[in-house]
């Protein structure tokens, strides 16, 4: 990056002058000195992220860093469905989406990686930089983290005067907000209008609202920061799509969440911020009333009853958005000048005074205490000796406490990442990470048990997102990826279980529904109908037509989605075309997901139903389709797996991944350190080694064959299809169109001009090696090819044995040295 105290931007060279977007009329001209330099300021809803990403999407490359992992997903969810996955880098804490050649990069702050060179660099809320244990990470990127020809640093007027000391060349610009933001008093709980967020500030208090809400309104949808994003995603898929009309929230949502809240209720006015409980600040209060109104429709925020009304001089303030300045921002030694040379050393480091006034040092950091506490054990200042081991000592304090339990639990648990890491292998042992990891993979318990085993698994998705620390970085990051869905999915059951009422979701709005979100259709009156009657007249047919769903009233809509919801996994099925059915009723249709065991399903259902009912009956679809794709691997997972190996359990997620079936080559360096034991285990699975191949010859047949081959399909771009292979078939003629991995996770590797059954590669490679064995003493080396290997797959014998990379001579065949990879294109998927 540009350093903060220097270049102009590069293309400066080349214009005479540039317009910066969005800059009301600013003129940048070359030679002005940090041009490039912008603080877009200004309240909530004035479209400053918004402005940002497409700002970023006009340049070649770029980052923006954002406060919350919530919302680096809503934003690298938006500019990936832009620009494409291939393009997009998601980096947050616990996850890490890294493309091989990503041309944006969308990251929570702290996780930016600043030290890669991009032409546009932005950093939300930047007037964080004030916060007491996170505030020195922005600041740092304030002062050092640049674009090569752009900046942007977007956040509350309150910062303007430190951006003025700190960057002095920056450029100001103010934005209006978007829409109006009014007071509205105190409301009681009933008088509260539809599209209602209400905010507390502990989680006793989220929930208690929540059942007060069900139990008047019919329920609430619930979030809270310490949620996942998949199940802080289907909270407020419950409330964008209407089926409630609440939301009961901490303060995680004044930071960009976007939804559609059109009244913003505080239930308190004092939160515990990690070191006191303390009343909120008119500006924190404004970030969080801001979120009501989106876009141009206007907003308001009230107190909740038995709270009194806001005084008329704070909502003056923040209906006008003016509040004092922040005079002091936080600060600590940039991580490029720590010194590690000891323990005593990096500490000082740690505690340097400011070099200027307006910085003051960080009293809150919990990577900071950490390290102190770390550092007066015995056992790590033995351990901790030299430059290479200060420094991982300091990686391992800035693994985060997301359970929030007491510090000694949590520095317990990194003094023993840090002894197995120090220690001669310098890695984790599986088995340890395995147990741990394998005690939280319980979706059974209420809210409280599984926020906090969410919150654990966290932990280890942060560890194994370090490659170093770890054997088999991909296969851990997958395991805690797939424990943190399905808690996720069991508590967001929870959720709506306890704060959703099923039977009768609304009460009527005591002011009226808020701006209607869709046309609402009159009632119409019940017409009761003598079967017996029309039964015995010339309309009796009639009586056999089923309608369409939404046409059949409300209640029977009701009805019917929620038995559709509550189907077992039996009543679907999905026919060879990918179309998922109820029966005759085609409700969907299997579509790409984020890997061929995680496929999508779109609704082809009417749009009668509603958004309510189309999403609840999505989210039924989606979780059998993975059901499919996990009852086809089962055999994959028995028990038996805890008893292998990293290495052969990382054979087991390349098998996972390919669908049963992968080229002996993708796996060399496991098969490598695969012990006896491993091998007999792997056999008892089912899985097949051989010389070309690794396979599962249960997945070659009957439904199985045929469910590889619906998620292949659903994988590949629309109107792109394989065959489903007949039970007989040996060989397929491969689709050109279609990429040579689809069909080896169909199980039918690519080999010359033909897909050959996996089973079938390893029996005519079979052959072949025991004619060149059978020759070996043989006067003249090599073998001749007999004519009956053709019949094995119906193409040439040459053709054949040159696919397996057999080589002629004279008319000769001898063995490869070593067996071919077969070509990957990328073009196509």
């Amino acid at each position: 990056m540009i350093p903060a105290d220097g270049a102009l931007l590069a293309e400066a060279e080349a214009r005479q002058s540039c317009y910066v977007a969005g800059m009301h009329g600013h003129v940048i001209t070359p030679g002005t000195p940090g041009v490039g330099v912008v603080a877009m300021l200004g309240p909530t809803n004035t479209g400053k992220t918004h402005r940002a990403i497409e700002r970023m999407l006009e340049h070649r490359t770029g980052m923006i860093g954002l406060p919350l992992r919530l919302l680096a997903r809503e934003v690298y969810d938006r500019v990936s469905a832009r620009v494409g996955e291939s393009r997009v880098a998601l980096v947050t804490g616990e996850e890490k989406r890294i493309p091989p050649h990503p041309s944006y990069w969308v990251c929570t702050v702290e996780s930016m990686p600043v030290e890669r060179e991009v032409d546009f660099l932005a950093v939300d809320e930047i007037q964080l930089a004030a916060h007491r244990q996170r505030g020195h990470v922005f600041t740092d990127r304030l002062l050092h983290a640049r674009g090569t020809r752009e900046t942007w640093f977007m956040g509350a007027e309150t910062i303007r005067p430190v951006i003025e000391q700190l960057v002095p060349t920056a450029v100001i610009d103010r934005h209006p907000r978007l829409s109006q933001l009014r007071g509205a008093g105190s409301m009681s709980l009933g008088a509260l209008p539809p599209r209602t967020a209400i905010v507390a500030f502990s989680t006793n208090e989220v929930y208690e609202l929540a059942e007060r809400l069900r139990q008047r309104r019919g329920g609430a949808a619930v979030v809270l920061g310490a949620l996942s994003p998949r199940t802080r995603n289907a909270q407020v898929a419950l409330y964008q799509a209407g089926e409630v009309d609440y939301m009961v929230a901490t303060d995680a949502i004044g930071m960009g969440l976007n939804m559609d809240v059109d009244t913003v209720a505080f239930a308190s006015l004092r939160k515990y911020d990690g070191h006191e409980r303390r009343e909120l600040e008119p500006a924190e209060l404004a970030q969080i009333a801001g979120r009501a109104g989106r876009a141009h429709n206007d907003g308001q925020f009230c107190t909740l009853a038995p709270l009194p009304s806001l005084p008329d001089q704070l909502v003056d303030a923040i209906e006008t958005h003016r509040f004092g300045n922040l005079s002091r921002v936080v600060w600590r030694t940039t991580p490029t000048r720590l010194q590690f040379d000891s323990v005593e050393d990096l500490i000082a480091s740690l505690r340097q005074k400011p070099p200027r006034k307006l910085l003051e040092l960080v009293r809150q950091a919990e990577d900071f205490d950490t390290l102190v506490q770390l550092a007066a054990r015995e056992q790590i200042q033995a351990r901790a000796k030299g430059r290479a081991a200060v420094e991982l000592l300091w990686q391992v304090c800035q693994i985060p406490d997301f359970r929030k339990l007491a510090l000694d639990g949590h520095v317990d648990l990194l003094a023993e990442i840090y002894r197995q890491l120090t220690s001669s292998s310098e890695r984790l042992d599986p088995d340890w990470m395995n147990q741990r990891i394998s005690r939280i993979d319980d979706t059974e318990g209420d809210i409280h048990v599984l926020m906090s085993r969410i919150a654990f698994v966290r932990t280890w998705t942060y560890v194994s997102n370090h490659r170093a620390w770890i054997v088999d970085a991909e296969h851990w990051q997958a395991r805690t990826r797939a424990v943190e869905d399905r808690l996720s999915d069991a508590l967001h059951e929870r959720l709506v279980a306890r704060f959703v009422e099923r039977e009768a979701r609304r009460g009527p709005p005591v002011h009226g529904p808020a701006r209607p979100r869709q046309p609402k259709q009159p009632k119409r009156r019940a017409v009761s109908i003598d079967r017996e009657a029309v039964a015995a007249g010339p309309f009796a047919k009639l009586l056999e037509v089923e309608l369409e769903p939404g046409q059949r009233g409300g209640e029977r809509d009701d009805a019917w989605v929620q038995e559709l919801v509550d189907a077992p996994h039996e009543r679907f099925v999905v026919d060879d075309r990918g179309n998922v059915r109820d029966g005759e009723l085609e409700l969907g249709h299997l579509v790409r997901g984020v890997d061929l065991v995680r496929p999508e399903v779109t609704l082809t259902i009417g749009e009668a139903l509603g958004a309510g009912a189309r999403a609840r009956i999505q989210r039924r679809l989606i979780a059998w389709a993975r059901d499919l794709a996990h009852e086809l691997l089962a055999p994959l997972r028995h028990n038996t797996i805890d008893a292998l190996s990293s290495d052969a359990r990382g054979l087991i997620y390349q098998l996972e991944q390919g669908l049963g079936t992968i080229h002996r080559g993708a796996a060399k360096a496991q098969l490598l350190r695969l012990a006896g034991r491993d091998r007999k285990l792997l056999t008892s699975l089912g899985v097949e080694i051989g010389a070309r191949m690794i396979w599962l010859p249960a997945l070659l047949r009957g439904e199985a064959l045929r469910v590889r081959a619906l998620l292949v399909d659903a994988a590949l771009p629309r109107g792109v299809r394989v065959e489903v292979p007949t039970p007989e078939a040996v060989a397929l003629v491969p689709n050109p169109d279609v990429n040579p991995n689809a069909y080896t996770a169909l199980g039918f590797p690519v080999f010359g001009g033909r897909a050959l059954r996996a089973d079938v590669v390893e029996r005519v490679d079979a052959m072949l090696r025991g004619l060149a064995q059978a020759s070996d003493d043989a006067d003249e080396p090599g073998f001749e090819l007999p004519p009956t290997l053709a019949d094995q797959t119906g193409m040439e014998v040459d053709e054949l044995a040159r696919a397996l990379g057999w080589v002629e001579q004279d008319g000769r065949w001898h063995p490869p040295a070593e067996p071919p990879t077969p070509s990957r294109r990328r073009r196509k998927r």
